[in-house]
């Protein structure tokens, strides 16, 4: 399992450019994102490249943050390629809470960031079916080869 950070910010022009800017200024590399939105506010997922380091820094400038245990699979980009890992879940029941995905450099291959109920129960239900769970350093790699 990896972390994830999550910042709270306003749904207006600017705040996601300031966010950035922290981030950068600090030399923390964002990995993947997802932006959820509302009316007033905004989700920021984040998988950051030092996400305690992050977390912290935002919380000096005033962000409201908060981390989560996410899990990042590896998949093949084809199709039904996620198809085997949802399955895996969906026989034992564990509900996937949000999924999100970026490509990286490893050709034919995806990266899916999920939050589930059971992260525990998923772990172990993934590596039963055959899909790479990643850490933050795999992560990482999968993205600067």
């Amino acid at each position: 399992m990896i972390q994830q950070i999550t910042a709270f910010i306003e749904n207006r022009p600017g705040r996601l450019t300031d966010i950035l800017k922290v981030l950068a200024e600090h030399g923390i590399d964002l990995n993947g994102i997802s932006i959820a939105d509302s009316s007033d506010f905004g989700l920021f997922r984040m998988i950051l490249s030092d996400p305690e380091r992050g977390q912290e820094i935002l919380k000096q400038n005033g962000y409201i943050v908060q981390s989560t245990e996410v899990l990042a699979i590896d998949v093949h980009d084809a199709p039904g390629g996620l198809l085997n890992a949802l399955e895996s879940l969906s026989q034992l029941a564990i509900n996937v809470q949000y999924m999100y995905a970026f490509g990286t450099k490893l050709s034919a291959h995806a990266m899916v960031i999920l939050k589930t109920d059971e992260n525990q129960r998923a772990t172990a239900a993934l590596i039963k079916a055959g899909v790479d769970v990643l850490s933050l350093q795999e992560v990482e790699k999968r993205l600067h080869i």
